[in-house]
């Protein structure tokens, strides 16, 4: 199975880069299409937009149907669950009501399970123990096959940035960590939120943390030919050795 991840689009309409971030997605889009082979999947891990608006969600949603892949999303901390829900309920996965965004797809090799910490009131994420029992409870409900779980915000230190931990207390960062390891059939995270690339563990775990999308919001440094090009991560499963991710570079235009 071959999962591409995006994360942190951040699309904005009134913002002096904002044809650069639209910019960015497409390219990120109709680079992922090219692919050969193509994805089965393509996964946004959140902050799809920047300021939660419909106009920017319908704009999100116009990129996104141009992809040539299924694609699934979770809420970021700059996302609104109810703006969210209206923009892609009709993909049919995001159950209308629901508290919280949390959701797992059945339909490939690996299970793709989503995990909720977004924080209405702050950046910082958030986990409380509902979601931890309804996590727990999509993970228990097939035991066959192996799990990747999606979540906006690293279960982990991120050292490499200016702040390690990205929740709004410890506790929350250690409930999600303790409900993800409740099962050893989960093989792999895949976040984004820091925006930047890194990577660490939880217990045995692989977190893959992407860096983002839009390019003039991305952190670290990049040789100058990078600058302006966006990176995504390309996840390929086996099921002798679990995942294995590339970061794609998009080529200049």
């Amino acid at each position: 199975m071959i999962i591409a991840q995006i994360s942190d689009t951040h699309i904005a309409l009134d913002t002096p880069d904002a044809d650069r971030r639209i910019r960015d997605f497409e390219v990120t889009i109709a680079d992922i299409n090219a692919l050969d082979p193509l994805p089965d999947v393509i996964v946004h891990t959140g902050d799809i937009v920047h300021n939660a608006r419909q106009d920017e969600y319908a704009e999100a949603v116009r990129i996104l149907a141009q992809a040539r892949a299924p694609v699934y999303i979770i809420p970021g901390n700059k996302d609104d669950r109810t703006n969210l829900r209206a923009a892609f309920s009709p993909r049919g996965y995001l159950e209308p009501g629901s508290d919280f965004v949390q959701y797992a797809i059945e339909d490939y090799p690996v299970r793709l399970i989503a995990a909720d910490t977004l924080n209405a009131g702050s950046n910082k994420g958030d986990f409380c123990p509902q979601r931890a029992r309804d996590l727990m409870e999509l993970i228990d409900a097939e035991t066959s096959k192996q799990i990747a779980v999606l979540a906006h915000h690293p279960p982990f230190e991120v050292k490499v940035g200016p702040d390690p931990f990205n929740f709004e207390k410890p506790e929350m960062m250690e409930r999600l960590a303790r409900t993800v390891q409740h099962s050893n059939r989960v093989a792999a995270m895949f976040c984004g939120h820091v925006h930047r690339g890194t990577a660490g563990h939880v217990g045995c775990i692989p977190v893959a943390v992407m860096p983002c999308i839009a390019t003039t919001l991305r952190k670290g440094d990049y040789p100058e030919r990078m600058k302006t090009v966006p990176v995504y991560y390309v996840h390929r499963f086996d099921p002798a050795w679990g995942f294995a991710t590339e970061a794609r570079i998009v080529a200049p235009e």
